[in-house]
């Protein structure tokens, strides 16, 4: 078994999960990732030496870390502080009104009839148990499945599975499911937002992904050390289990040999073989040959409408005014021309939706002086694209925008030029290449678009595909997830091509050498 080479190219989330696994298995595995530090998109900001989390900050869905880490001898607890969170998002509104959501949804719905009335309190308790049963619905067949056709899932899903979505609505998007729970224009607003999550316009999105809901109100944590220590935690648990790393390895090439991929070349002309490679990585990169003509037909097909970029502002700021919790939302008055704007229009919205993340606050006394924050809007991921759209005149009217509705909802923040950091879709496509900048891989519009990620087992033998442009789909969880199915399939094949070798040899040849030999089609 040590024998068998695997190569990880990306040290997201998703590379460290599938590397992690296969190393724990007995593998040989080595990750390969083209910048200096594992983390991928979780990566902090040193602003006057304090760090600022300016990637994915909200930690959910527990249950896949706490089965990784048990998969290979460890607990979560064991290895991260985590600290769960009594308010799941505080959001604003520029006509003053304000609503906290809490992880007690007895909480939420005191707080929804205070801000709304009894029955949109009554409505969002409906809402709430069709959203359980949503999840609890999808989450065997879909989320910890591999990726199968249509008809494989629908078999999945069972009768019962079948009625649930045909009362939801398979082909309504999430809006229209939104106007249908509630009257109240700003909680259709506030439980339209979940479709931003996989980087999509509500607008376009299927009703499906009000499952989101769900997923918070299961519960957000802070991860002590911000959310780049659980990429740390990953990286030295990989390191216990003889991961090798290589940091400041650019892969140039996936090296493709007799249809199946055996290797990888380094920019710097290195030559790297093994058996199988994970790619942690865009599918968008394979698909345009960034990694190599013989690697595009991995992911076959078109190219689906790229998801949501960002703009984002870290600042180190001094705030005054309303009281702000770590989660916030500032809604703007016109929702559906933010998406218009980005998705038709392809600039920066006129009228955006602000998130801020306020790191020191949640569990902890307010602080003192400066205060870390980061500031995010959605944006088109055209960071490959006409530059004047997101030029130095572009994003100051974007922050001035977003800060004056912050200041008209009563928050101030008091940010200066060398306590801020900004980010545009530009720099993200500058670290994800062939991305464009958008931060989801592709966009999750109409429903049929689920299964129009690439799973885990590509097209080309060999090789195998992970990271939120893969099934299941984005977000740090659900990256994870889709290494742990990266690994599983490659497991999957060394015992399939071991079965096959021992009927074929009756146990004359030893297993590491019989699945260097041949593997058994994925």
């Amino acid at each position: 078994m040590p024998d068998t080479r695997v190569l990880v190219v990306g040290a997201g989330v998703a590379g460290l999960a599938a590397a992690l696994r296969l190393a724990h298995q007995g593998l040989s595995v080595t990750v390969l990732e083209r910048s200096a530090k594992s983390g991928g998109k979780l990566h902090a900001e040193m602003i006057d030496g304090q760090a600022i989390d300016t990637g994915p900050t909200v930690f959910t869905m527990r249950w896949v870390f706490d089965e990784l880490l048990q998969s290979v001898g460890t607990t979560l607890e064991g290895e991260l502080v985590l600290q769960r969170l009594p308010v799941l998002a505080r959001h604003f509104w520029p006509d003053g009104s304000a609503l906290d959501l809490f992880d007690d949804p007895a909480a939420s719905e005191a707080a929804i009839e205070a801000f709304a009335g009894a029955e949109e309190a009554a409505r969002f308790r409906a809402f709430c148990a069709r959203t359980r049963a949503l999840y609890d619905t999808l989450e065997g067949p879909f989320i910890r499945a591999q990726l199968a056709g249509v008809p494989h899932f629908m078999g999945r899903l069972g009768p019962s599975g079948l009625a649930l979505l045909t009362r939801l609505g398979p082909l309504r998007t999430l809006w229209r499911s939104m106007e249908r729970q509630f009257t109240d224009p700003r909680l259709r607003q506030l439980f339209a937002r979940y479709a931003t999550y996989t980087g999509s316009s509500p607008w376009h999105a299927p009703a499906t992904l009000s499952l989101i809901t769900q997923v918070e109100m299961d519960g957000v944590w802070a991860v002590q050390g911000g959310m780049p220590a659980l990429a740390q935690c990953l990286e030295r648990l990989c390191r216990k289990h003889g991961v090798q790393f290589r940091f400041n390895a650019e892969c140039r090439e996936i090296s493709v040999a007799h249809g199946r991929a055996r290797g990888v070349v380094l920019a710097s002309g290195e030559k790297l073989e093994s058996e199988a490679v994970v790619f942690n990585g865009d599918a968008s990169a394979l698909r345009q040959g960034l990694l190599g003509t013989a690697a595009r037909t991995a992911v076959p097909g078109k190219a689906g409408t790229r998801s949501l970029s960002a703009v984002t502002w870290s600042v180190l700021a001094k705030t005054r005014g309303l009281v702000p919790d770590r989660h916030n939302l500032f809604f703007g008055q016109d929702y559906a021309q933010e998406f218009t704007d980005i998705f038709k229009r392809s600039r920066l919205p006129q009228d955006p939706t602000l998130y801020v993340c306020a790191q020191d606050r949640g569990l902890a006394a307010a602080p003192a002086g400066r205060e870390r924050l980061l500031c995010l809007v959605n944006a088109p991921a055209v960071g490959d694209g006409d530059r004047d759209s997101l030029g130095a005149e572009a994003l100051a009217r974007c922050r001035q925008t977003s800060f004056d509705l912050m200041a008209r909802c009563g928050l101030q923040v008091e940010a200066d030029a060398e306590h801020t950091v900004c980010t545009s879709p530009q720099h993200f496509h500058q670290r994800f290449p062939g991305t464009g900048g958008a931060l989801y891989g592709q966009a999750t519009h109409g429903w049929l678009s689920i299964f129009s990620r690439p799973g885990a087992v590509s097209k080309v033998p060999g090789l195998y595909l992970a990271g939120g442009s893969a099934h299941p789909g984005p977000g740090v969880p659900m990256a994870t997830q889709s290494g742990r199915l990266a690994a599983e399939a490659i497991l999957a094949s060394l015992a399939s091509t071991r079965r096959s070798h021992r009927v074929a040899t009756s146990g004359g040849t030893s297993m590491p050498s019989a699945m260097t030999a041949k593997w058994g089609s994925p």
